[in-house]
């Protein structure tokens, strides 16, 4: 908004206020040149002297326009002005803009609409645009009578800031003309009217401004307001969803005894780390001595056997022995051999390796009780139940060894987001508080909804080398669901939405920033694509558009439909 005080002598001082922004400047001018700036509205013309024979008095009002004294607005036969005439009222049939920045007051026609006369014709122009889109129609009098709209051709020319022209054709419809080409908002432009009646043809024009500012680069740059190019761009399209960081289920082992005992040593605490084979406790076990016992025996009996079978068969091949006694120990060794095998296999279950076996007749009576729990991978400990002296049975958890070089990131998927959610799909991991981020694919996506939260689960799995990530955290997952190039668009921070216009942006034209309402399409979290509305290479307020949107709501320009 401007605002200027004047002195008479020599100087002029103009005071600019934008959000909150004092900004003063000085120009010198003669008291000659001193008038009333009305920015944009300023469309002084000499209309006037189109007045033909006619001798009405003029009155200036307080914004320094000359107004017919006489003049009766909406009375029976519409008083009308002649000849060109530049307005600034939006004339709607039976509805008004209130918020217009209208000073050369236009006399209304019966139908609300702006009234408009050259000698003896005249036309009634308004906007109508209750229940239905704004459109432009025409009304014709002769004589203050209304004409047959058969017998007028009517035609405009629309121009609106940075050059561009819309022509609109009407066509008799009822009592009036009608052109059914929508004016797109807001509706601020110059308006040319051309109007042939009984071969004569007559021109008349008016302008109107609504949701414009004026802001020179100057003042523009101080309050912060950026301005870009409106042009095409990549659209990454993001879903955004909670997840927690998990244990690699695939790499966590409970160690469990497998037979029963007391701890001898607890090698290990929380946190260790383990390799693949390490003993991480110690169990002192009469289960495994027996056992060990037996396998020794029935060792010895198998090598027993094996040497009488062996004498007996040389005693039977020289027909000493009859071929019973030789049966009966061929028998005898077999039945040994498989009490063996048998002792061994319990012991292989029980943990023994093929080595151990071999040496376990040489063991010293101590280790015939001694069972060792060994780590089944690299990992750490993340859970102990353990200590010497315990009595530990043979399915206890005593220890958790979790491989945390790789973590699952479960994410929760609401059943509305289930179609954009798919394997292969790049996902990147993040965590607000440490700023920690990382990219991975999903690699499982669940195929049930839970009954109760109506969600499902997906997975990422997350290199972990470096232990940054630790289980249990939570994450937001940004998922790319579509990526696109797109012929307009402009930054998400441009977007200011108006109770009049919806969805908009603040297009610059020389000083001014007019409103132009938008249709807006996909987006990411810097740019939004621009389906209807604006054009490539028109330049728009890209930072700090709420400025503007401020300076237009202090300039009370509303759009009252």
């Amino acid at each position: 908004m401007r605002v200027k005080d004047y002195i008479p002598v020599a100087f002029v001082i103009t005071v600019t206020v934008v959000a909150g922004f004092y900004i003063l400047s000085v120009e010198p001018r003669s008291s000659a040149s001193i008038h009333h700036d009305h920015g944009t509205d300023s469309h002084a013309k000499a209309g006037d002297a189109k007045r033909g024979d006619d001798t009405d008095t003029h009155v200036r009002d307080e914004h320094g326009h000359d107004h017919d004294a006489d003049k009766h607005e909406g009375s029976e036969h519409g008083e009308v002005s002649h000849g060109t005439a530049t307005h600034k009222e939006h004339g709607h049939e039976a509805d008004s803009h209130p918020g217009h920045q209208d000073h050369d007051i236009a006399q209304k026609g019966p139908h609300g609409g702006r009234l408009f006369r050259e000698g003896c014709f005249g036309v009634e122009v308004s906007i109508v645009e209750k229940g239905m889109p704004p459109m432009f129609r025409v009304y014709g009098y002769e004589d203050g009578k209304p004409v047959d709209p058969k017998d007028v051709q009517v035609s405009m020319e629309v121009k609106r800031l940075g050059g561009r022209v819309s022509e609109y054709r009407f066509q008799p419809k009822g009592d009036f003309l009608h052109c059914d080409t929508v004016i797109e908002e807001p509706h601020s432009f110059d308006v040319n009217v051309a109007a042939v009646h009984e071969g004569k043809t007559y021109h008349w024009e008016f302008s109107q401004v609504e949701a414009r500012v004026e802001l020179v680069p100057r003042v523009a740059k101080t309050v912060g307001i950026e301005v870009e190019t409106a042009g095409p761009t990549h659209i990454r399209s993001v879903l955004e969803l909670p997840g927690e960081v998990a244990l690699n289920a695939d790499m966590v082992c409970h160690v469990v005894p497998r037979v029963s005992g007391v701890v001898a040593e607890a090698r290990k605490n929380l946190g260790d780390f383990v390799q693949a084979g390490e003993v991480v406790a110690v169990l002192e076990s009469r289960e495994l001595a027996d056992a060990r016992s037996r396998y020794l025996v029935y060792m010895t009996r198998e090598e027993l056997a094996f040497t009488n079978f062996r004498r007996i068969k040389n005693l039977w091949e020289n027909k000493v022995t009859p071929e019973k006694e030789y049966l009966d120990s061929q028998k005898a060794y077999q039945e040994a051999k498989i009490e063996r095998l048998a002792s061994a296999q319990k012991l292989r279950a029980l943990g023994l390796s093929g080595e151990e076996l071999k040496a376990l007749s040489h063991d010293s009576d101590k280790s015939m009780i001694a069972y060792e729990l060994k780590a089944p991978f690299d990992g750490v400990v993340i859970t102990k139940h353990i200590s010497k002296g315990e009595f530990v049975q043979d399915n206890a958890d005593v220890l958790c060894i979790a491989d945390l070089s790789t973590v699952w990131v479960d994410i929760i998927v609401y059943a509305d987001n289930l179609d954009a959610v798919h394997v292969g799909q790049r996902a990147t991991v993040r965590v607000d508080a440490n700023h920690l981020t990382a990219v991975g694919t999903v690699s499982y996506v669940g195929p049930v909804v839970g009954e109760k939260s109506r969600t499902a689960r997906a997975r990422v799995v997350l290199d972990n080398s470096h232990g940054k990530w630790r289980p249990g955290m939570f994450v937001t997952v940004r998922l790319i669901k579509e990526e696109a190039s797109v012929p307009v668009a402009v930054k998400r921070g441009a977007v200011q939405k108006l109770d009049q216009f919806g969805d908009s942006v603040f297009v610059r034209y020389g000083d001014f920033f007019e409103v132009r309402p938008v249709e807006l399409g996909r987006g990411d979290s810097t740019n939004v694509e621009v389906l209807k509305g604006l054009s490539p290479g028109e330049k728009y307020a890209s930072a700090r558009s709420f400025v503007i949107k401020s300076e237009l709501g202090k300039g009370g320009l509303s759009h009252s439909h």
